[in-house]
């Protein structure tokens, strides 16, 4: 389930306006703002909608876990292995390695 919360947080980490996002998704950009501030609903198809716009853009929903429901940004594999080869050529790779 998507929460206006974790829409706003998914929105700033790919980030998108909130226009560019109801582009997107084909909701209108004062639907998106009312349902991220907690002033309105959308239903099951327009959930849909605006958390697989979010997905397409990078944003990656994590489940409840025990400790909340989360997001964060997706890499691809090419995006990732550019990151290890930037890390490896300036010499050992400290802790905070991305895979």
């Amino acid at each position: 389930m998507l929460t206006g919360p974790l829409s706003r947080a998914a929105r700033a980490l790919v980030e998108l306006t909130r226009e560019q996002l109801a582009t997107e998704c084909g909701l209108d950009a004062e639907a998106i703002r009312a349902f991220e501030h907690g002033l309105g609903d959308l239903d099951k198809a327009q959930e849909a909608g605006l958390k697989a716009a979010l997905e397409a853009a990078g944003a990656v929903f994590i489940p409840e876990n025990g400790g909340g429901a989360g997001v964060r940004l997706k890499f691809t594999r090419s995006e990732t292995k550019r990151i290890s080869t930037l890390e490896s050529e300036g010499g050992i790779a400290a802790d905070d390695d991305v895979p």
